[in-house]
């Protein structure tokens, strides 16, 4: 993958499977500080990247939800988040900068440090304190990570992270993402109603500081 030019990387918005809640509405359509998740995202990934970004969406009426952006379904359904994966690497096509579409914080800089990391790696991803030690649903995959998260789908292996030993991986260190973004509120995701009251006061909270 050497040699990746930053403004050729695809955004892309995962939009994940069937699951809803807040009463049966997606997720990435509730609003936090009186904007959808899905248009800050969108925003972001536009500015950060030059161009809107793709997204990938099984729902029904996933193009009704922003009529500017291209949307495609899994290309292999049911298979989690690695299959959302999958698909924004066929369909971006790679090099892309992947988004999951609850978390509503993350920044241009950040997206930019990651699609730049392509120009070295197949793979980038930032260091995280959650459960793997890395973020896989807001990171960077080029086109070698298509044929490597393929045999990792043949193999029902559907671990976010389980094809990483068929490509280059790099990662962004905290230390780095501390000195373009707070990695609390970054990577901050909204799973629950709870979830999105919190996200609106780290909103206001923004908002006012300095």
């Amino acid at each position: 993958m050497s040699g990746t030019d930053p403004g050729r990387v695809t955004g892309v918005i995962l939009a994940g499977g069937g699951a809803t809640r807040f009463g049966g509405r997606p997720k990435g359509l509730e609003a936090v500080g009186g904007i959808r998740i899905l248009d800050r995202l969108a925003g972001t990934l536009t500015d950060a990247l030059g161009t809107p970004p793709l997204l990938v969406a099984n729902a029904p009426d996933a193009g009704e939800w922003r009529s500017d952006l291209r949307v495609v379904s899994d290309r292999r359904p049911g298979l989690g988040s690695l299959g959302g994966i999958y698909t924004a690497v066929l369909e971006g096509p790679a090099p892309v900068v992947c988004i999951a579409w609850d978390m509503p914080f993350v920044s241009a800089a950040l997206v930019r440090r990651l699609a730049a990391g392509l120009a070295e790696y197949d793979a980038v991803l930032p260091e995280s304190g959650g459960r793997r030690g890395v973020e896989p649903l807001c990171a960077a995959y080029g086109p070698a990570c298509g044929p490597a998260i393929g045999a990792s789908l043949d193999a029902g292996d559907l671990r976010a992270i389980g094809f990483h030993a068929r490509v280059r991986v790099g990662t962004v260190s905290v230390a780095e993402i501390e000195a373009i973004a707070d990695p609390a509120l970054v990577f901050f995701n909204v799973n629950t109603a709870d979830d999105l009251v919190r996200a609106g006061e780290l909103w206001r909270a923004r908002a006012s500081s300095p």
